[in-house]
Order: C-alpha cells, then structure tokens, then sequence
C-alpha cells in the first residue's frame, strides 16, 4: 500500500531535491566561471554582493532611519501609529533581505566553493594544532547549505563535513552586516572551527570571533561586533539574559540577532534544553526586621517543642495503658505535623505499628480534600510539610507571634489582593487616582507581609 501511495504521490525527499538540484546546477555553473578569477577578483565577489544588498534595501533602510529620527524628537505626532508602521518597516526590510540572498545565493555558494578549492594544501594552526586543508564542498554538500539557509534542519552523519556546509549559509548571511552566530556544544570546538573555517571568511575580509567563557563584557562585545561569531549554547543564553538585566544599552554585549545556526541540534535543542539557563544574585536582607523577629520566632518554636513532646507523652500513655488507639494515632499525627524531626516522636515511630497507625490517621484525615485537616493543626502554633518543603503559621502561631509587638495577627497574613481591590474597583464615587493610591498601599501591604513572612521562614 505504502508503494502504490509512494508510485501516486511520490516521495516527499525526492520531490524536495528536484527542488534543489537545479540550484546545484547554477552554483556548478557560476564555479566554472569563478575558478578562472585571481585571489583579488574573487575577493572583489564579496564586495559586489554586499553593494548589490545595500542598493536593494535602501529605501526602506533610509524609511526606518527617518523614522526612529522623527519618534526621537520632541515633534508631536502619533506615536502609536509610528511605531506599528516602524514594525511594519522592519518586516519588510527582513524580506528584502531574504530576496536578494536567495537571489545571490548560487553566485555567494559558488565563491564560497571556489575558495575551498583555493586553500587546498595550505595550512594553518587550529586547538593548537598545524592542520592541512583539503576541503572542497560537494554537490550533496551544496544542497545542506541550501537547506540551512532556507531555516531547515540538515540531517549529516558523522564524518559528512556538516563544519564545512555550514560555511556556506554563514558566508551568505554575514553578507549583510547584521551579523551570524554559530552555535556549538562547547568551548573547544567553538575555538577550533572559528580558527579551522575562519580561513574560509577572512580570505574574504570578514571578521570572525568566539565567546569563551573566560571572556569580559568588553571582549564580548568586540567578538559579537564581528561578522560571523561562535559559541556554545550556554554563552549565547547567558549573555542574552544579562543584555535583558542591563540597565543601559552600552553594557549589552549582544546585537540584534540576525541568523543563527545550531550544530548538534538535537542535543542543543532537546537534551540540553531540560536544563534552564538561570542568573541568580544574592538578594537584600533586612537585618533590623531579622533580629527584631529573631526572639519573639524562637518563643514560638520553644512552646511548639515542648507542645510536641506533650502530645508524644500523652499517645505513649494511651497506647501504654491500652487505651483509645484512634486518639493516640490523632496525637502522633499532629506531633508529627508540628516537628517531624522531634527525637522522641522519631523513636516512637521507629516501631513498624505505630508509623502504619500515624499514616493511616492521616490518611483519615487526608480524604475529602484534607477538608478536615485544620482539627490537627489548629492546636499547633505552626504545621510543617516536609513533601512541599513549606512551613505555615496558624492562628494560634500568629497570635502568639503578635504579643507584645504591637501589631495585630493579621500583621503576620498575606492580604487577599483580588478581594481587597474588588472592595473599591467598581465603586464610581471613587476617583481613578485614588483608585491607584488604594492599590499602591495594598500592593505596599503585600510587599511587606512577603518580606515578613519570608524572614521568619
């Protein structure tokens, strides 16, 4: 079945190469004619390309210049529309762009060619090492760099020279100035292909750099100042999420990105990707509120150990005298909740029947929702929940953390803000400023209860 669909139909990879090898065939042909230039009128190629692009975008580049010009002055106009018709600029610029790389694209793979050809038997040092090139893209080679350039993923097996095709839409895309990114899984062969390919574009004058992980922010911005730049995944995400922190443009090491291509997809995209790139900083800390919360937090946390040691003494009893077992699984299951890690609780629990007797409380007290939970709690000052990692404070907890401070226990709540800002939001009598100035104090309440609560946490 699947060949008479395949006989009807045909196969979608043989349907794309027919796409692709009349391509081919043009960028043979341009070789042919290029091969017979010298060194300077190959060279010349990259000149004329990069004039032929700027001639084609033009206008639209002098648009947008006006435009952000006019939206920088103090002229009064709309600014709202400026700014969707700088947009609607700039997308347009992006297609001018695609049309005239497509357009050079046999011609830029042909010089691209050509070069190889002439490196051959040269050699320069790469990771170190004295390397002899011996590199010529091949037809099956010209079509990856067709396929990368069109924003697809090239499929190569180890050894099929996928380095070298990806030279082929790097020097095409640099052509416009705007800068290209290859990115690599780690720091070695960021600098090995910048130094082994490199030869290829700066034959032509291009500039090529390479972030290291070793670098400063000046020596970053001068390497993504080039026209095709590598770097590891991990040193390209980082720098974006600083250049996003940064509080002036001037200390953004990055560029507006242009093109980009991934080496080892898969891993980069997939296997890499479950770990997230975080910046993380050491945050301010309110020693005053700290030590004044200090004293008043370690009374509670005392009359929570000896609670917990009573309610263990009061279940021994009770077990001990064969007594209600219910009430004494009850007891164990609220020591447990106020401090799991209580010694004497710990040491009860050791036995195998009375740890299948405190989860089975708790399953008891688990079902509905845990609708009947707060009977446990609510002679706890505060509930710790080892599974969530959290410890909450109870009534009882926040009252007692309230004596003697002046503030009521509600100083120790999170305020509902949904609630409270539904309380005035539609009343009409009530202005739009005062209004915001409501939200402001809440939104002030809220900020301080946090830094309350997270200082006793």
């Amino acid at each position: 079945m699947l060949k008479l669909i395949k006989k009807l139909f045909g196969d979608k990879h043989e349907k794309d190469l027919k796409v692709l090898w009349p391509i081919v065939t043009e960028i043979n042909s341009h070789y042919e004619t290029i091969k017979n230039l010298t060194d300077d009128e190959l060279v010349n190629k990259t000149k004329e390309f990069r004039e032929k692009i700027q001639t084609h975008t033009e206008e639209t580049r002098k648009n947008i210049n006006e435009l952000k010009t006019r939206l920088q002055s103090d002229e009064e106009f709309d600014r709202n529309t400026a700014y969707d018709e700088l947009d609607e600029l700039e997308e347009k610029l992006n297609d001018e762009y695609e049309e005239i790389l497509d357009e050079l694209l046999p011609e830029a793979y042909a010089v691209v060619k050509s070069t190889c050809q002439r490196l051959v038997g040269k050699s320069w040092t790469v990771a170190g090492n004295k390397l002899n090139w011996d590199m010529v893209p091949y037809d099956v080679q010209l079509i990856g760099g067709i396929v990368l350039h069109q924003g697809k993923i090239a499929e190569m097996g180890t050894g099929e020279g996928k380095t070298l095709v990806a030279t082929l839409p790097m020097y095409l895309n640099s052509l416009t100035g705007r800068g290209v990114h290859l990115v690599t899984v780690n720091d070695y062969l960021a600098k090995r292909d910048s130094e082994w390919m490199g030869e290829i574009f700066r034959f032509h004058g291009l500039t090529v750099g390479v972030i290291l992980n070793t670098m400063d922010s000046a020596q970053r911005q001068q390497q993504y100042a080039c026209d095709i730049t590598y770097g590891t995944n991990n040193e390209f995400g980082f720098d974006y999420l600083r250049d996003n922190m940064s509080v002036d443009l001037s200390q953004q090491v990055q560029r507006k990105h242009n093109y980009a291509i991934v080496d080892e997809v898969d891993s980069v995209l997939i296997d890499e990707a479950r770990t997230p790139l975080i910046i993380s900083g050491p945050v301010d800390r309110d020693d005053q509120q700290f030590n004044d919360m200090k004293p008043r937090i370690e009374r509670v946390f005392r009359l929570q150990k000896n609670l917990v040691a009573t309610l263990v003494q009061q279940a021994e009893d009770l077990l001990n005298g064969g007594k209600n077992e219910t009430e004494a699984g009850v007891l164990l299951f609220r020591a447990q909740r106020g401090l799991p890690k209580n010694n004497k609780l710990a040491k009860v629990l050791s036995e195998p029947s009375l740890k299948r007797l405190v989860q089975s409380t708790e399953m008891e007290y688990l079902r509905e929702k845990g609708k009947n939970m707060h009977i446990i709690d609510e002679e706890l000052y505060f509930v710790i929940d080892e599974k969530s990692n959290q410890i909450d404070l109870t009534e009882k907890g926040r009252e007692e953390l309230a004596k003697g401070s002046g503030f009521e226990k509600e100083y120790f709540v999170l305020p509902d803000l949904g609630y409270e800002i539904s309380k005035f939001e539609n009343d009409e009598t009530i202005s739009i400023e005062d209004k915001v100035k409501r939200k402001d104090v809440l939104y002030k309440k809220y900020s301080e209860a946090s830094d309350r609560i997270h200082t006793l946490n």
